[in-house]
């Protein structure tokens, strides 16, 4: 990595001495840990002010830092980002943070303010002991898990740093990968398959699956795409949020062409029809309905006219829903119409403007 300026590495180093304060107060203080462990977690993953900013970013002439290119690509810069990267640079100033969050290990938010601070460490620093480096990558996956989980109940892209590294520096580079157990690796791929959708990274899906472990379970499951699939649907049953589920249900038009075992077909296929009526026990809106209807007759062409029908009829067994399917219905109707007069008006417009040829 490219080296810093004195002011800057005071400042980092000064920020770290905040972070052990807060840490060994969470030790001592019980009735106070929870609160004093979850403001460290929001202090670390706020977005870095401006000044602070001029103070990080000031570098020698002529050098480039990594954490410049990051803001110029994505033009968010959070605290975690910065410390991240100076834990990895500077080791031995992370080592007093890391003992302290050790002791704090089963604590509600250890595991989130470990994953931000010490995502890259663990990778890029040589651990010695196998059960270390066992117990740092499951605190790794268990804490960024929670943390993408933030991103995903509030609709924001918070924490896109975190995942992007995960994914780019570490799922698809093998010799960083090899740095954890197996079993960190496969847990790792499959957080990374419940998010890929929710961090508009599916470009880079296909070289994701051609990256996937192997697991003990694949001659019953099946290959990678198929472990994605489950990992997939199971994220998406989960979902509460409106906007993060129309998200995902546009993002899977990616999946067709996908050659899956028919367990896994039937599982994503009763996945999208679980969200297309209303009631129990999705309770979907109406925008979230049509969103899976327009999923699964993309990716399930055929049947989908049966579908459709056997949708109605069960429809027609509950009247309370006939009044809202009505007006939804004249409204489509008039829309309809009045879109087709429009292009009528235009089209014969167009003709009317056209000069005539002798």
């Amino acid at each position: 990595m490219a080296p810093t300026s004195a002011a800057g590495s005071a400042y980092l180093s000064a920020l770290t001495q905040e972070i052990q304060k807060k840490l060994q107060r969470a030790i001592v203080s019980q009735d106070q840990r929870l609160n004093l462990l979850q403001e460290l977690f929001a202090d670390i993953a706020l977005e870095v002010d401006i000044r602070a900013r001029d103070i990080i970013l000031s570098k020698d002439e002529g050098v480039i830092s990594p954490v410049e290119d990051d803001i110029e690509t994505e033009n968010r810069l959070c605290f975690y980002d910065v410390l991240a990267d100076h834990y990895v640079k500077v080791p031995e100033n992370g080592k007093p943070i890391l003992d302290l969050i050790v002791q704090l290990w089963s604590q509600s938010f250890a595991s989130h303010i470990f994953s931000l601070l010490f995502h890259k460490w663990l990778f890029e620093v040589e651990i010695e002991h196998t059960e270390v480096r066992l117990r740092y990558s499951s605190a790794l996956v268990e804490g960024a898990s929670n943390v993408f989980w933030i991103d995903i109940q509030t609709n924001t892209r918070s924490f896109f740093s975190l995942f992007y590294y995960l994914l780019e520096d570490v799922a698809l580079v093998p010799k960083r990968l090899s740095k954890i157990p197996v079993q960190a690796q496969r847990d790792l791929y499959l957080l990374l398959s419940r998010f890929i959708f929710f961090y508009n990274l599916d470009d880079r899906l296909e070289t994701f699956l051609n990256c996937y472990p192997v697991f003990p379970n694949a001659f019953l499951v099946g290959g990678p795409a198929d472990f994605f699939v489950i990992e997939l649907t199971d994220q998406v049953q989960k979902l509460k949020v409106e906007p993060v589920l129309l998200h995902y249900f546009s993002q899977m038009r990616v999946l067709q062409g996908f050659e899956l075992r028919m367990t896994t077909s039937t599982r994503l296929k009763a996945c999208l029809y679980s969200f297309t009526s209303p009631g129990g026990p999705m309770y979907p809106t109406r925008a979230v309905r049509h969103a899976a209807w327009e999923a699964l007759d993309f990716l399930f062409p055929v049947g989908r006219y049966p579908r459709h029908l056997i949708s109605m009829f069960f429809r027609l067994l509950y009247p309370w829903y006939w009044p809202s399917s009505c007006w939804n219905f004249m409204l489509e109707c008039v829309a309809a119409i009045f879109y087709s007069l429009l292009r009528y008006v235009f089209s014969g417009w167009e003709k009317l403007r056209r000069p005539k040829t002798t």
